[in-house]
């Protein structure tokens, strides 16, 4: 039986907009559906929290629907502490709308009975951007200045004393759902639950470089450029699942967790020199190229333009992409010799799982070109 003093709370920011707002709206409640059915076993109590009347869609599934204050900015870690005091929790795990929804029952079960734990501790999907996370003993949390937004939530946790532990990275633990780049590759993959999966049904929308991105990484002569918030974990896992070669730049790590002054490589050099000469000197290096856009574009101080125009130059729906340094990246993008996907974080974290998983659907190559790495012991005996 799951402990009634540990519960489960699901944010889901409600958005309207352009039809790409909206798909991805849609998937992020479908994904919450699953999440909650999957849950239940789990855990004593589920809330959804977010605005009315964006979150009754959920009313039949969750325990308590909790509105949030439209006048007033939302703070996550103010949000958080209310919640434990409010229905006594003491163990807590949190989930963005869109993460979380790959998770099997057992990962879920593991994920509750940390909550369970004795000593303040708190375990997460990306301790450096924090999408989903277990706290035990959240008393500890309630005198603590916690964070708006959840992004930086591990540093705050360590900084302040409290045991932080991060789980696995594979694409159930980083997948969310974050742009429609997100949507397409969850679909192409075939991954998600019931209702999720019913919900990318209803995407309309068939990226131009796609089937291409997806055949040269199956091809060992190929080289695939990675810009953006690139985990060297993921890149690994990602290096050792396809034929292609791959090669790239990090930029921006950490820029929503921590805020830095220093100035961006790439974005520098895109704000210099023009969207033009980046593209060139990227087609003369790469056969295809995956970019998180947003520490490229982002204002100095980490600002990004409405929803709109970022997940509408992911979907180079240029007429609808009204900043006009988006424009000029996406109109770039669109119009290169060699096949680009743009996105968000998701598209180098999650998106690289689902990719290396989508590029083999339908081709045998046996073990991807790659070989079995080598132990000591198997060496026949030699003598001194």
């Amino acid at each position: 039986m799951p402990s009634k003093s540990v519960g489960a709370v699901i944010f889901h920011s409600p958005a309207t907009g352009s039809e790409a707002v909206r798909w991805v709206d849609a998937a992020r409640m479908a994904s919450a559906r699953d999440l909650i059915v999957g849950l239940r076993p789990h855990v004593g109590l589920t809330l959804v929290v977010g605005q009315r009347p964006g979150i009754d869609p959920l009313a039949e599934a969750a325990d308590v629907l909790v509105e949030t204050d439209s006048g007033q900015p939302f703070h996550f870690g103010q949000a958080l502490q209310q919640l434990i005091q409010e229905h006594q929790l003491s163990g807590l795990i949190y989930f963005g709308s869109g993460s979380g929804g790959l998770l099997t029952s057992d990962q879920l079960r593991t994920f509750a009975q940390f909550a369970e734990r004795t000593t303040p501790s708190a375990l997460f999907n990306n301790f450096y951007s924090c999408d989903f996370g277990a706290f035990a003993k959240t008393h500890s949390l309630l005198g603590l200045d916690l964070p708006a937004v959840d992004n930086g939530l591990g540093f705050c946790l360590s900084d302040a004393g409290i045991d932080c532990y991060q789980l696995p990275r594979t694409l159930a633990t980083q997948f969310d759902i974050d742009t429609p780049t997100d949507l397409l590759l969850a679909k192409r993959a075939k991954r998600g639950g019931e209702n999720l999966r019913r919900a990318l049904e209803q995407v309309a929308f068939d990226h131009p470089a796609l089937d291409t991105i997806l055949s040269l990484l199956t091809d060992r002569t190929s080289m695939l450029y990675l810009i953006g918030r690139v985990n060297p974990a993921t890149w690994r896992f990602f290096e050792q699942e396809v034929a292609c070669r791959t090669s790239g730049m990090i930029e921006g790590r950490g820029m929503k967790a921590t805020a830095s002054t220093r100035a961006r490589f790439l974005a520098t050099t895109l704000r210099e020199h023009g969207a033009d000469q980046l593209f060139s000197i990227l087609e003369s290096c790469a056969d295809g190229a995956l970019i998180d856009t947003r520490p490229l574009l982002a204002d100095a101080d980490g600002t990004l333009p409405s929803q709109d125009v970022r997940y509408n130059s992911d979907m180079f729906r240029l007429d609808e992409v009204h900043d006009p340094r988006w424009h000029e990246l996406t109109a770039r993008a669109k119009a290169s010799p060699i096949p680009i996907i743009l996105g968000g974080h998701s598209l180098v974290s999650g998106g690289l799982y689902l990719l290396a998983d989508a590029c083999w659907k339908g081709r045998d190559l046996p073990r991807r070109l790659h070989p079995e790495p080598f132990e000591r012991e198997e060496l026949p005996y030699e003598s001194d």
